[in-house]
């Protein structure tokens, strides 16, 4: 067998990316992606591309965020894991999306295991199984129980402090991570920094709280560079088991669809029974679903 080569593509070279067969439908789910070309890589072996993988991040940021396109051909794993290892950035995370009910679907799970065996080889864990929601106007909005009152909050403080108390207790797999990292405060801190991240306004952040004024939750409706999101839905840790979080994404929706929202996308871990739960009575429907994968950071030398 030939050594594989591994390419950086430029403009010229951009149109070996699509050589590549698609089964788990990434083009589909990356239409309205936009790539850098130089963030796009392939490994090529005899001429013919057998693993590719792209990098993204916003236009504005210096480096990429993730991995968030990657593919290998069936039984190119070392050659996957060579096109990861051998990238001049070290990005922590990697998503793969997969068509909703993919399990089930004729070459899907090989199709996965070949590309789950390649981001290990590379040092990729799998983290979690999240599944991934997009609301339309024909599903309706969802009722609102009108049980909390909803108001903007400009310290971040008090955000700070809630998303200290959310992730005391929490079933979310990234904050879990950055918990055992670094504790509580990291957990929130890097919530906060993915809320400001967002390039929706600040103002839209929101507390709910109870007729009384008793601190329930948190939302944050947000548009990423796709449109339209459910940022964040999280309930103080003595108010749950009520229902509340069904409240704060209904709000949220209703938040969105009067700012002309033609469409919100949601997302949970699929461990999360609860959340996905709500999601659904929200008519919120599975689209996709995505394995996220997660590589300890590079520690520098110098």
């Amino acid at each position: 067998m030939t050594a594989v080569v591994i390419r950086t593509l430029d403009e010229s070279s951009a149109h070996l990316f699509d050589t590549l067969p698609d089964p788990l439908r990434l083009r589909e789910k990356h239409l309205q992606t936009r790539y850098r070309p130089d963030w796009k890589r392939v490994a090529l072996r005899d001429g013919r591309v057998v693993a590719r993988a792209a990098w993204w991040a916003r236009p504005e940021d210096p480096e990429p965020l993730v991995i968030n396109w990657f593919d290998v051909a069936e039984g190119e794993e070392d050659a996957g894991a060579e096109l990861l290892r051998t990238t001049p950035w070290r990005t922590e995370e990697l998503e793969l999306d997969l068509p909703a009910g993919w399990r089930d679907l004729p070459g899907l799970p090989a199709a996965v295991t070949t590309r789950t065996a390649a981001a290990r080889k590379a040092g990729y864990e799998p983290l979690v199984e999240r599944f991934l929601y997009r609301w339309t106007p024909d599903h309706g909005l969802p009722e609102r129980p009108e049980r909390l009152v909803f108001s903007a909050e400009p310290d971040d403080t008090v955000f700070f402090d809630a998303l200290r108390r959310i992730h005391s207790v929490t079933l979310d797999a990234h904050a879990r991570r950055a918990i055992e990292q670094g504790g509580v405060d990291q957990a929130a801190q890097e919530e906060l920094d993915i809320f400001h991240w967002f390039p929706s306004p600040r103002e839209w952040w929101q507390l709910a709280r109870t007729p009384g004024g008793e601190p329930v939750g948190i939302h944050i409706p947000a548009r990423n560079s796709n449109g339209p999101c459910i940022g964040f839905i999280g309930v103080l840790p003595e108010h749950r088991g009520h229902g509340y979080a069904y409240d704060l994404l209904a709000e949220c929706t209703h938040f969105l669809a009067e700012h002309g929202a033609e469409f919100i996308a949601g997302a949970t871990d699929q461990g999360n029974f609860p959340m996905a739960a709500h999601f659904t009575r929200a008519g919120y429907p599975v689209v996709r679903e995505r394995l996220n994968f997660w590589a300890e950071p590079v520690v520098s030398a110098g």
